[in-house]
């Protein structure tokens, strides 16, 4: 599921533009970076605490780097058990390998 800033859909994606509906059910939440000149427009869609909450018991925030203070995530919740991006990140790169090879092979 989606959740984006008014007028930045994606065709043929499931979209909900209210963010915290969009959390709910949700076990891992991922961001993306946005353009500064689009800030004001994904304002509503930035991940604090609060709508952290609206997710599932255990839920984890994933941002994709760069990601930056403030913007699509807040401070605080950057500096909650939420965040998991520093350690997961150094991981990536050997489960993107292994889901390559599972691919693969079958």
């Amino acid at each position: 599921m989606l959740s984006t800033g008014e007028n930045y859909e994606i065709p043929g994606a499931e979209i909900v533009c209210d963010l915290k509906s969009a959390m709910k059910g949700s076990d891992v939440i991922l961001t993306d970076s946005l353009p500064l000149e689009a800030l004001d427009d994904f304002k509503p869609c930035q991940i604090t605490t609060d709508a952290m909450i609206q997710a599932n018991s255990g839920a984890i925030l994933n941002p994709c780097p760069p990601f930056h203070r403030g913007e699509e995530i807040s401070d605080d919740v950057i500096d909650s058990s939420y965040f998991v991006g520093y350690n997961f990140k150094a991981s990536l790169l050997n489960v993107q390998q292994a889901i390559i090879a599972w691919l693969l092979c079958g």
